[in-house]
């Protein structure tokens, strides 16, 4: 069978987020983890998870555009690269050069700029992207440590990082269809305009986008265009199709994992830590080890978690308000404080492995990156979705699932929903 759809996400999170919408709209979906060197496996959709958000924007363009080679040589049909549905990318950062990229890699005149994700609270109107009903500039997303967004108008986020112009096309046009939506395209493509922004607020938006962009080579937005356009291919309603209705967690202990310093995750973390066992990262302390190649605290960290009663499953976080992350990059650096947090969260996600852990929910795109890499994973099959953009996902070989949530996403309490399922000895 052909395929039908590939997708170059920018990083771990995102890419099970946008798997778990294709699988909801009828496809099968594999996840492939970095630029794969091996036959791609024989489904309708792959999507290729990089790192490549806050990378610098030459090394994101080489990855994407290796990913994009890849998907090529396997016939992908059309092409979409998938960012964050808070667009996550300030001035310097890279969304604008890879599109740029994989516009001339694909030939395409023109694509779509659609991250918006209703069902989470994220729409476009007038240009402008809304975070549950509040501009993006205005959101918890204004303090984000690493893409601090202090603009709202992804006309504007678009032209200060890529070579052409944006327009808008409103959501007057979007409510007339995908006719009227195609119409609007070839208008703005004969003006040379090269981004058109899509005015998202409902899942039939999404649908209609999706049908009038299934013929351009290259689409770009949230896993929200990737939701509508499966849908399109299928034949499935706006509603969506249950994904992995037969889906048992695997046998053994879990652990919850916490990098991000969103404010939706330190909601989470904060929930969370009424019902379970929890330990917040001494970062003062892992930092001052480090440099002095030392290994105590990890060692405790370790002992910590197994000691903890199998259920609810403990959580480790480094989650922290933005005061308090500014605070450590100040004193330590921005990249050797991150770089010694996830260390920490790889180092443990191997450690805990061994000791006989096999299911791992982790929030945080960077810390997903992380510790699935550190785990050795190439690949997921695609699972239920825990919330909207969340699926669970199983390793390839079948030994691990995860729970790879971006910051933003989920409800408050979503570490609790994320172990609801029981495993076949829990059901006993």
């Amino acid at each position: 069978m052909a395929l039908q759809i590939g997708v170059i996400a920018d990083d771990f999170t995102g890419a099970t987020d946008i798997a778990g919408f294709l699988v909801e709209g009828g496809l099968r979906t594999a996840q492939l983890n970095g630029v794969p060197t091996n036959p791609l496996p024989d489904v309708d959709a792959i999507v290729i998870s990089l790192k490549s958000r806050s990378i610098a924007p030459a090394d994101a363009v080489a990855q994407s555009l290796a990913a994009h080679r890849a998907l090529h040589d396997a016939g992908a049909e059309r092409i979409i690269f998938k960012y964050c549905s808070t667009f996550d990318s300030t001035p310097e950062g890279n969304i604008g050069p890879v599109t740029d990229a994989l516009m001339h890699a694909t030939g395409a005149d023109i694509t779509v700029v659609s991250p918006a994700l209703p069902v989470n609270g994220r729409t476009v109107y007038n240009g402008y992207l809304f975070v549950n009903g509040v501009p993006l500039d205005e959101s918890g997303m204004r303090n984000h440590p690493v893409t601090p967004m202090t603009d709202a108008s992804l006309v504007r986020l678009m032209e200060g990082q890529s070579e052409g112009k944006a327009a808008v096309i409103p959501v007057t046009v979007i409510d007339r269809g995908a006719d009227a939506i195609r119409a609007a395209l070839a208008q703005l493509r004969e003006q040379g305009i090269r981004y058109a922004v899509t005015d998202t607020l409902t899942a039939e938006h999404l649908t209609a986008i999706g049908e009038a962009t299934s013929e351009l080579p290259l689409v770009t937005g949230g896993s929200g265009i990737g939701g509508g356009l499966a849908r399109v291919l299928t034949g499935t309603d706006a509603a969506g199709t249950s994904a992995a209705n037969d889906w048992v967690p695997l046998e053994g202990r879990a652990v919850v994992f916490s990098g991000s310093a969103s404010e939706m995750t330190n909601k989470q973390v904060a929930a969370y830590r009424e019902v379970a066992p929890s330990l917040a990262v001494d970062v003062d302390r892992l930092l001052t080890e480090a440099a002095a190649d030392e290994t105590a605290y990890r060692d405790e960290v370790r002992t910590w978690v197994l000691e903890q009663p199998a259920s609810p499953a403990p959580l480790v976080y480094a989650t922290a308000d933005p005061d308090t992350v500014r605070g450590l990059q100040q004193r330590y650096g921005v990249d050797t404080t991150s770089a010694t947090i996830e260390g920490l969260f790889a180092w443990l996600a191997t450690e805990l492995r061994d000791a006989g852990v096999t299911r791992f929910i982790v929030a945080g795109g960077e810390t997903s990156g992380i510790v699935t890499t550190s785990l050795g994973v190439e690949g997921f099959h695609i699972g239920p979705q825990i919330a909207p953009g969340v699926p669970w996902v199983r390793s390839l070989d079948g030994t691990l699932d995860l729970a790879l949530k971006s910051g933003n996403f989920g409800d408050v309490d979503f570490f609790s929903r994320a172990q609801a399922t029981k495993t076949a000895e829990e059901s006993r």
